[in-house]
């Protein structure tokens, strides 16, 4: 049950997950089904809607509510709502979210979360699963948290989008160049606190953080590949599958996805909106 009338939260797996019926996300939302939104992605990290026919303008409406919109330096969005991202992945533009990662870390401010909803879809496969960062932290023995707390590490633009893949032309080249001097790497805490509930969190992930500053090159390396390992135990696990105009809104702040590339030569299509976070601490 929700406590708002008519509407339904069912969660998934219990590490993290739900799916709310009973609210139509292209008409103006009620104060309680705001509240009742935030509510859920805090408590269960992403949420997921059915059956809702968005357009892109109603999508950058809904994600607006939460937080101001962030427009993505690479990927290609809607000329007319430029805070919406077209993921367009096929066979002449391969798949690059096949890694585990939190989007936009690369920036001093990360997103609070990000809105997604599937557009054009293989006839199977094109799954997403997300893994709770808390999870993660809360399995790991207390000496391993004790040496984590208090370190820090690089995140890096370039870590998941080199520039080999942008430069197939002089105009994918000057935007590629543009977007790496905007985007140094920047710093942030391996375990960060949620700015809501409190709650620490891993805060690195393999597609974007390069290394943990505090420490050699070698100690970074095996300590960062225990834990990339490690986010992905299946218990810390949600799994979607999609159908056209389903929506997922998830908690960037402690969570990472991975988007499965099984679906080539098909198409696949999706529309996201980036909602903009505080500074990790």
């Amino acid at each position: 049950m929700s406590g708002v009338d008519g509407v339904t939260i069912s969660p998934l797996v219990p590490a993290i997950g739900a799916v709310i019926k009973g609210i139509d996300l292209t008409k103006p939302l009620s104060s309680e089904q705001l509240k009742l939104i935030e509510g859920a992605v805090l408590k269960y990290y992403v949420i997921f809607f059915e059956n809702q026919e968005w357009t892109p303008a109603v999508q950058k409406a809904f994600a607006a509510q939460f937080g101001d919109l962030h427009i993505h330096p690479i990927y290609p969005n809607v000329p007319e709502v430029p805070e919406i991202i077209i993921l367009d992945t096929h066979a002449d533009n391969l798949p690059d979210n096949d890694t585990w990662h939190t989007d936009v870390t690369f920036i001093t401010t990360p997103p609070m979360g990000s809105v997604l909803t599937a557009k054009q879809l293989p006839p199977c496969g094109g799954d997403t699963l997300w893994s709770s960062m808390e999870a993660a932290y809360n399995a790991l023995s207390a000496p391993i948290q004790k040496m984590l707390d208090g370190l820090h590490a690089s995140h890096d633009f370039a870590q998941s989008f080199p520039s080999k893949r942008y430069f197939n032309s002089p105009s994918q080249e000057e935007q590629w160049k543009k977007a790496r001097a905007a985007n140094p790497p920047v710093i942030h805490p391996v375990v960060r606190r949620h700015p809501v509930t409190g709650n620490k969190c891993l805060f690195v992930s393999e597609g974007f953080t390069t290394h943990i500053t505090d420490l050699s090159k070698k100690e970074s390396e095996v300590i960062l590949r225990f834990l990339f390992e490690h986010i992905q135990k299946p218990e810390f696990t949600v799994r979607w599958h999609w159908k056209v105009n389903d929506v997922a809104f998830w908690d960037n702040r402690n969570t990472q996805h991975y988007a499965t590339a099984d679906y080539l030569p098909h198409r696949r299509i999706m529309h996201r909106a980036t909602i903009l976070g505080d500074r990790p601490v």
